[in-house]
């Protein structure tokens, strides 16, 4: 049968009891576990400031990739943003060039055509040269009579405004007959012929897309025309 001695474990807490409370007692020992626990709460402080830091860091450069990353992306698509305006900058540049350059090239053709439209049918009818400066156009040439040079200046004159304030100078010349002139080369010009040739020149303005001239009153316009049909 065990005897246990209860009056010898009691005496014994007893004893550790009064043993611990004599060091709490002491100033020192109180100072030593003052220290031993704010050191402790500090080094756990630290240690918790130093995860928290370490996290943080890892996020903001975490954050900063990202940012890179956009970043370099953004950097491309503007490069790409800036090749395509000047792409579209060129292609308009050259629209621009090609629609300067088809009105420039259908002003002479319009112009022609139009005085093509209004040569009389006379065989020796001829223009020499037709020239445009601005809105001035000047036409010369010959024709073996006045009446044709006439019919020209009228179509003209007569043609919806597109030419307008047409005038003309004309100027009879004789034309020199050489053996050439000859069907075979060796006959004799006759001395007594002398043929001529009206030299012309008509001024007028070229304007299809200026406004149509104000109507002239009845009457004032008359001694123009037959002016005209008199040259």
């Amino acid at each position: 049968m065990i005897k246990v001695n209860l009056l010898d474990s009691v005496t014994d807490r007893a004893r550790a009891t009064a043993a611990v409370e004599a060091k709490v007692a002491d100033p020192r020992a109180r100072a030593i576990l003052l220290g031993v626990a704010v050191f402790g709460l500090l080094g756990l402080a630290m240690v918790f400031d130093f995860v928290s830091a370490h996290t943080a860091a890892a996020r903001a450069q975490s954050e900063l990739e990202k940012q890179k990353e956009i970043a370099a992306k953004m950097a491309a698509i503007n490069k790409e943003q800036a090749e395509l305006e000047k792409k579209i900058k060129d292609i308009q540049t050259r629209i621009e060039a090609i629609k300067v350059l088809r009105s420039a090239q259908q002003g002479p053709v319009a112009l022609l055509s139009a005085v093509n439209e209004r040569l009389p049918a006379a065989p020796e009818f001829r223009l020499e040269s037709v020239e445009q400066k601005g809105g001035e156009l000047t036409i010369e040439g010959h024709s073996p009579n006045e009446a044709a040079v006439t019919q020209f200046a009228r179509s003209l004159e007569f043609s919806s405004d597109l030419f307008q304030n047409v005038g003309i100078e004309t100027e009879r010349k004789q034309v020199e007959i050489k053996r050439e002139d000859y069907a075979d080369g060796k006959g004799e010009p006759d001395p007594d012929y002398k043929p001529e040739t009206v030299r012309f020149k008509i001024k007028c303005k070229y304007g299809p897309s200026q406004p149509p001239a104000a109507q002239a009153q009845p009457g004032k316009d008359e001694p123009a025309k037959k002016e005209v049909a008199s040259r």
